[in-house]
């Protein structure tokens, strides 16, 4: 008896975490949407658009990174399931993040007189998203292979 309430009552206090986190969430990418706003504003103020919009770009990718996680909590509280797929996109996005920031970086440290981008970093970068894009087509394989295998009727 005791046993039941207990598992009742976390999973009640599990599905307001969830509730808590999506709102979280929501607000997170509220306040991406304005930091993009700022970039935009403030690059055009300084007349340096081209830097300004991959600034930009790069907060954009976090508002991407977040809506994935908003589907997948979405999924997550409609269903109970969270797909690996979710966590293997992340990656690969904040990666593809990463990928286009470090020449922009690269740039504005150039103009300060610090050092330039590192061509070691950037390839183990190319490498990684090689690996995680490999790593996506494998789980999605696995997803859809059990999709296929969950909807076999046998007629006798």
């Amino acid at each position: 008896m005791f046993e039941k309430r207990l598992i009742a009552g976390m999973y009640g206090f599990n599905r307001l975490m969830h509730l808590l986190l999506a709102l979280a969430l929501g607000i997170a990418c509220a306040m991406v949407i304005w930091d993009v706003g700022v970039k935009i504003f403030h690059a055009w103020q300084t007349g340096n658009a081209a830097q300004g919009f991959l600034q930009a770009l790069g907060s954009l990718f976090i508002l991407w990174t977040l809506s994935t996680l908003i589907s997948a909590e979405i999924d997550y509280i409609q269903t109970g399931r969270v797909y690996a797929r979710v966590f293997v996109v992340v990656a690969m996005i904040s990666i593809i993040r990463e990928i286009i920031m470090q020449p922009v970086e690269a740039i504005a440290a150039r103009d300060a007189g610090m050092q330039s981008m590192n061509p070691v970093a950037y390839g183990l970068l190319l490498a990684a998203l090689l690996v995680t894009g490999v790593v996506y087509r494998l789980v999605s394989n696995s997803a859809n292979l059990a999709e296929d295998t969950t909807h076999i009727t046998l007629d006798a």
